[in-house]
């Protein structure tokens, strides 16, 4: 996934946040101040040598937070921090479902689009076995004209395949970054995904290892800060100064320190609204954490129960339908030989074989999108 560019920016994101903390928790630049006090004229100098209020003078003032402030904004930057960690997170495992996406659906293309050309070589030898029977008058030239139909039918779904598998080729190369004239991704074969996890198990997994539920939590968190935050707003903020004034010649210097702070007088108009505020978008914290859990949840158990389902039905293919359709193929093509039955319970057989091994190959390729699609979720269950 490095080279994804959804994941290249969410670590960036990520990365620039953490730089964030240690700016949030240092003070205020100081300011530095430069004066002359003139006497009698605004020309300077004037009064040097003649006024002890004339003065030269350099100073620094720092303005100092109220207590508790600067930590509680470089806590708030941290959880902003983690909130982005989480999206990185989150970006790198939805990068990593679309891959396993992507090949699925092209391991379900390749598997059908060789089993179509494989079954060509069956279909053949039926309009072998028809022009046969026509010839010697026992079959009707609309079975030969049909068993030419399936097979053109058969060559077309053969080249949607092939189009498809391009298409995802391109989807699957911009995933992991690539370029659409690369080459292709070679697919190999597919056995499902062992799963054995409870739904205990697996909502815990969820809570703890959901980078939506994640992000949520730590989002939470900040509002928790920033209403404390909100608090200390009606604390001052202070200032401290000092300043050497140099006079003329035959006069006492001056030294000046400064002391100041900022009152929240009008505490009613901005400080207690502020709280308000940030009370509230705790609670719409506190209720969207919940809401996240509670979709996440739903999400995987919903996954999980696609994945058993699955199961269930894989073996049902591999244990009866597919093993009885063969046999059941074999049988009418034994029997279309020797004209026992008609073209059309044959042919029939024939689909029927055909339908069953395809949807064989998208129930193993659904089952392991769910799969995919509940890690993305739960993280690794293995």
């Amino acid at each position: 996934m490095i080279h994804n560019p959804e994941v290249i920016a969410t670590r960036a994101h990520w990365q620039a946040l953490t730089r964030v903390p240690i700016q949030a928790r240092t003070l205020p630049d100081p300011e530095v101040q430069l004066q002359e006090f003139t006497v009698g004229s605004p020309r300077p100098g004037a009064g040097y040598e003649t006024s002890n209020f004339y003065y030269t003078g350099i100073g620094a003032s720092q303005e100092i937070p109220g207590p508790g402030k600067l930590r509680l904004r470089g806590e708030i930057a941290e959880q902003d921090a983690e909130v982005a960690r989480h999206q990185y997170e989150a970006a790198q495992r939805s990068a990593a479902e679309k891959v396993r996406e992507n090949y699925f659906e092209l391991f379900y293309l390749a598997r059908t689009a060789a089993m179509l050309e494989a079954e060509r070589g069956d279909l053949e030898q039926i309009q072998n076995i028809a022009q046969a029977h026509y010839r010697v008058g026992e079959g009707q030239a609309q079975d030969v004209i049909k068993s030419q139909l399936q097979a053109t039918q058969i060559l077309n779904a053969v080249e949607h395949h092939h189009r498809e598998m391009q298409q995802r080729q391109i989807d699957l190369k911009a995933v992991l970054g690539r370029d659409p004239d690369s080459p292709d991704i070679t697919i190999g074969d597919l056995q499902p995904t062992p799963v054995h996890v409870t739904p205990a198990e697996l909502e815990s997994a969820v809570r703890s290892h959901s980078p939506e539920v994640g992000s949520d939590r730590a989002a939470e968190q900040r509002s928790e800060k920033a209403l404390a935050l909100a608090r200390r707003g009606y604390l001052p903020d202070f200032n401290v100064g000092y300043a050497y004034e140099k006079t003329g010649p035959g006069f006492p210097d001056y030294y000046m320190l400064t002391l100041g702070a900022k009152i929240p007088l009008y505490f009613w108009r901005k400080q207690t609204p502020a709280i308000d505020q940030a009370g509230l978008e705790l609670a719409a914290a506190r209720s969207q954490t919940q809401a996240g859990e509670l979709d996440m949840s739903a999400s995987a158990a919903d996954q999980l129960v696609a994945i058993h389902a699955s199961d269930r039905v894989l073996n049902i293919y591999r244990a009866g339908l597919i093993p009885q359709a063969e046999n059941s193929m074999q049988a009418a093509l034994a029997a279309y030989r020797v004209s026992k039955i008609d073209f059309q319970t044959l042919i029939s057989s024939f689909v029927d074989l055909l339908n069953l091994r395809e949807e064989y190959y998208r129930e193993l390729a659904d089952r392991e999108i769910a799969v995919a699609k509940l890690e993305q979720i739960a993280g690794d269950l293995k």
